[in-house]
């Protein structure tokens, strides 16, 4: 939709008289726990988004906190959208209660003018906080104080709805939506819901691909996008709405998508984005979703594969990130959807049962600082890294230059499975492709790869191998190998051949900065490809024998 086409609507829906209720028609519930931690925070003064804290005072204690020097887009984004009401609402206290009054009288005051809190998503994030809340906000309030807050929601939820559908091509369309049909319900506005539902399935379509992944390609937004749609469908319920069988049948798609992205422990892997929601919020949705079916092996249009053995798992990015220009495939993805994709292209992850052995960085999406491009960087994933730069170019608003062509083949023969994937974000300036080949034995206790860049005159490049901070480390220089100890007491050992191989000091940043160590092996100009295997070391390997199955396994150089 044209820009004037939609600004057109506000005015012409501004021009039309809404009738503010004292009170929300229909009482709304949020659905999900908050964090009494950060809830602590906030009553200290404090808010943490995605593990970034910023003071967030009223105006009679000196702060500033709606302001545009606050934060970043990310943070006053959240800020504004009062996603802290879940958090103080954790505490169940009279302070935290009165906490959120003055937080949300001060913002009437000082920081609704601002000009993000009128973004689309922002609003809609807003109006869902405050109806999902509206009984531990407003509801014993004084009179003055509930008012001023009806008639804010009804304002805002008018130009949110006129201006559907919103202009974001990311999972923000869809909280735009969310928050503009619960503030249609509580008003009674008949005509605003009818285009709420009439927007619905074309969005729903949007945000969810046929494989059910979404189209972030992040299991934070695939998990954030699934809430989304379990509220929609209980706020349909209870208004007596039938709901679009879209609705339905992307939450059938999308929970099973979400399974292929846990862990043993339950938490997700962390791709794109991702931090550590926890395994119980994940259980929660999982519930709250009535889902049905098991964890699918491959999200084609996405592009994840997962690879399961014995107690191993390997969860490994194949995809070409969203704007791609390719022919063919997910080509579709919007650029738009880029706002929080890393350069972490044909990395992987790896848990052994509950244990997390191989993983990336993690995220600090709301971070204004070096954070958060430093943890989108190659380097920060476990993938290869030609001459020191990253496979797509890392810009504020998401990624310039990226992989066109991902492609991705899979076998497997007697429980054994082969993965062969490459991807081009090395062709303009390197003119070179990067192939990763895996191979997980049908016990689960032998992983083995092969990474090679192909192209004339390359560089040098690197290998990284970050583990999670529970693994124990230790370099064993004589064997060209690491010995990896694991909380479980299990351990395996980790070999290359022919390269350079050392153990470096890492980050975990999936909650708390923890600190971690990576396996880094060094290859120099000229190398065509680095051979690597992990094995448990309590399980004999045989020798490597040449071909086996459908295909000859990565696994033809190191051996036991």
């Amino acid at each position: 939709m044209a820009d004037w086409l939609r600004g057109a609507r506000r005015m012409v829906a501004g021009l039309k008289p809404v009738k503010v209720p004292d009170a929300p028609s229909r009482a709304f519930r949020d659905l999900w726990p908050g964090d009494a931690a950060r809830g602590h925070r906030v009553l200290r003064g404090e808010c943490e988004v995605a593990g970034t804290v910023r003071p967030l005072l009223i105006a009679a204690e000196g702060g500033q906190g709606w302001g545009e020097g606050s934060g970043s887009v990310v943070w006053r984004a959240a800020v504004h959208g009062f996603a802290w009401l879940r958090d103080l609402r954790a505490l169940g206290t009279d302070g935290a209660r009165l906490r959120a009054r003055d937080l949300a009288a001060d913002w009437l005051a000082h920081g609704g003018g601002e000009g993000i809190a009128a973004v689309p998503d922002v609003a809609g994030a807003r109006l869902s906080a405050w109806l999902g809340h509206w009984d531990f906000l407003a509801a014993t309030a004084e009179d003055g104080f509930r008012r001023a807050l009806m008639v804010r929601l009804a304002q805002d939820a008018r130009g949110l709805v006129a201006a559907l559908p919103a202009e974001g091509r990311h999972r923000g369309a869809l909280v735009a939506l969310k928050g503009g049909l619960a503030a249609a319900v509580a008003l009674n506005e008949e005509s605003w819901i009818a285009r709420c539902l009439r927007v619905l399935p074309q969005e729903i379509e949007r945000q969810i691909l046929p494989d059910g992944a979404h189209v972030e390609r992040s299991p934070a937004q695939l998990l954030l996008a699934v809430q989304d749609l379990i509220e929609i469908r209980n706020l349909l319920h209870g208004a007596g709405l039938e709901a679009p069988p879209h609705l339905g049948l992307a939450l059938d798609r999308a929970a099973p998508a979400l399974r292929l992205f846990r862990h043993g422990d339950g938490g997700l892997a962390l791709f794109n984005g991702t931090r550590d929601f926890g395994a119980s919020l994940v259980d929660l949705v999982l519930t709250q979703g009535q889902a049905r079916g098991r964890a699918p092996l491959i999200l084609a249009e996405a592009g994840f594969q997962r690879l399961q053995a014995g107690r191993t798992l390997v969860i490994a990015d194949c995809g070409p990130p969203p704007g791609a220009r390719v022919a063919a495939g997910p080509a579709g993805l919007p650029r738009g959807a880029d706002r929080f994709h890393h350069a972490g292209t044909l990395s992987f992850e790896m848990s052994v049962g509950r244990d997390r052995l191989i993983t990336n960085c993690g995220a600090a999406t709301a971070d204004a600082g070096p954070w958060r491009d430093a943890l989108r960087a190659s380097a920060a994933h476990s993938t290869l890294v030609l001459a020191d730069t990253n496979s797509s170019e890392l810009r504020e608003d998401g990624l310039g230059r990226r992989p066109e062509a991902v492609e991705a083949e899979r076998q497997e023969a007697n429980g054994a499975q082969w993965l062969d994937a490459s991807h081009d974000g090395y062709r303009r300036g390197f003119g070179a492709l990067h192939r990763r080949r895996l191979y997980l034995s049908e016990s689960g206790d032998d992983l083995r790869g092969e990474d090679a860049v192909e192209g004339e005159n390359l560089p040098g490049f690197t290998l990284r191998f970050h583990l999670h901070p529970g693994v124990v480390a230790s370099l064993q220089e004589a064997e060209s190998a690491v010995l990896l100890r694991l909380p479980s007491g299990a351990s395996w050992r980790f070999r290359c051949r022919d390269v350079a191989l050392a153990l470096e000091d890492s980050v975990f940043m999936a909650g708390e900065p923890r600190r971690s160590s990576q396996i880094v092996l060094t290859a120099g100009a000229g190398t065509a490809s680095v051979q690597w295997a992990l094995s448990r070391v309590s399980v004999p390997q045989p020798a490597a024998s040449g071909a086996r199955g459908p295909t000859a396994a990565p696994s033809d150089g190191p051996a036991e």
